[in-house]
């Protein structure tokens, strides 16, 4: 990243475009950008965030507006992948795993159960989780959780992530990159947690196939060989 020797803006890269869109644009160029973020994860929110509150400290955006156009954007963009999610459905899901190697029926019909179960938390804790405060929208949509459920939720939860990275950004002015620096730490821990949960699913499917069937055949007697009488 390469900041501007007067006024310490990034230049180049997801920094310098979000630094360009809120040049431009004001707090509604930074909840554009939060709403693209939501439909193209690897677009990262901690560093648009911290970015749009240095934005604000240097008075070229009030910070109030910056909070409330990027809760607008998640927003925006959580409904977006909510409505994508019910267009798809169960049915169209269940086809989908049963097309994928190594993924059951069975699979999305205990993911459905756990969401039921504890969607709600999902959603609202999910929008603290890198990758996940995107994707979880997918899920509530499929499962056409209530709407305004849903839109409370997440408003709720972006509220209070936004505002803790715009403050942050806010606070240490030319130094907010520190905050994504930070944070880029606790998003690669979650993605080594994903990646060493996804091998070991792999890992129990690839060594394991049709375990329960082969106890099934174990357990189950010979079939008795009878002898022809003549």
């Amino acid at each position: 990243m390469i900041m501007s020797a007067v006024s310490q803006t990034p230049v180049g890269g997801v920094a310098g475009w979000a630094a360009e869109l809120m040049e431009k644009l004001g707090a509604p160029g930074a909840g554009l950008a939060i709403a693209l973020e939501n439909l193209f994860p690897p677009l990262p929110s901690e560093v648009i965030l911290p970015l749009a509150g240095f934005t604000a400290s240097q008075g070229r955006m009030d910070v109030v507006a910056a909070v409330l156009w990027t809760t607008a954007g998640s927003l925006v963009g959580a409904l977006v992948l909510y409505a994508l999610g019910a267009l798809l459905g169960r049915d169209r899901v269940l086809a989908l795993a049963a097309r994928l190697p190594l993924v059951k029926a069975s699979d999305v019909e205990r993911t459905e159960a756990w969401f039921a179960r504890h969607g709600t938390k999902a959603v609202f804790f999910g929008r603290f989780v890198p990758i996940f405060r995107s994707m979880i929208s997918v899920p509530a949509g499929v499962e056409r959780m209530r709407l305004p459920v849903f839109l409370v939720l997440t408003s709720a939860g972006s509220l209070i992530w936004n505002t803790a990275f715009i403050a942050a950004g806010y606070a240490l002015g030319a130094r907010w990159h520190e905050v994504t620096d930070l944070v880029g730490l606790y998003s690669k821990a979650v993605l080594a947690a994903v990646a060493v949960g996804a091998l070991a699913f792999l890992a129990l499917r690839v060594l394991r196939p049709g375990g329960g069937q082969r106890r099934r055949q174990r357990e189950e007697p010979a079939p008795t060989r009878w002898s022809s009488t003549s």
